[in-house]
């Protein structure tokens, strides 16, 4: 299909406000199309949040001499097979035991899981005040490379290879923590 060279040089303003126009006239209708294929009302409205992002993605390709809503609910039809197929996945695997096998795994991964924190909390505690305040800011506080980069007057680079070079000697620090006494490498 071939599109309007006009609709190609359309403001995107315009763009927007017509594809409002033509969505909100026929939101009703395709909500009635997905709950049809759908038995949870709010499921259903997800589906139709997601087609409209899905349609206004695609609206340059929609062809103003078609009616709009059959054109959408083809793209609510991909978005509910998508949803269901996720859906029968997730079912599957939950009804094949995945939840409790997860459950059970955590439960036994617990006590080691728990004894590295405290090694790595001990680890933290050796790095130098500089290292830890780094490790702090990227971990903790969610700080951008960018900023850390700033504070420590290093090049992003240089920030980032120093946060390798403190993972890796943690690593090795909660490895050295976690071995029984008198163990040796």
């Amino acid at each position: 299909m071939l599109l309007d060279p006009k609709r190609r040089s359309e403001d995107p303003a315009d763009a927007q406000q017509r594809f409002l126009s033509l969505f909100l006239r026929s939101e009703r209708e395709i909500f009635r199309y997905v709950a049809a294929l759908l038995p949870n009302v709010t499921d259903a409205e997800d589906i139709v949040q997601q087609t409209a992002i899905a349609l206004w993605e695609k609206f340059d390709a929609y062809d103003p001499n078609q009616p709009f809503t059959p054109w959408a609910c083809r793209f609510a039809l991909n978005k509910t097979k998508q949803w269901i197929e996720r859906r029968q996945r997730w079912q599957a695997l939950l009804e094949g035991g995945l939840a409790e096998e997860l459950a059970r795994r955590r439960e036994e991964l617990r006590p080691e899981m728990e004894a590295r924190l405290r090694h790595l909390e001990g680890c933290l505690n050796k790095l130098p005040d500089e290292q830890r305040s780094l490790v702090e800011g990227y971990y903790y506080r969610r700080d951008s490379l960018d900023k850390l980069a700033e504070n420590s007057s290093r090049t992003i680079a240089a920030t980032y290879k120093m946060l390798q070079r403190i993972r890796q000697a943690l690593q090795v620090c909660i490895e050295n923590a976690a071995k029984p006494e008198g163990a040796s490498s």
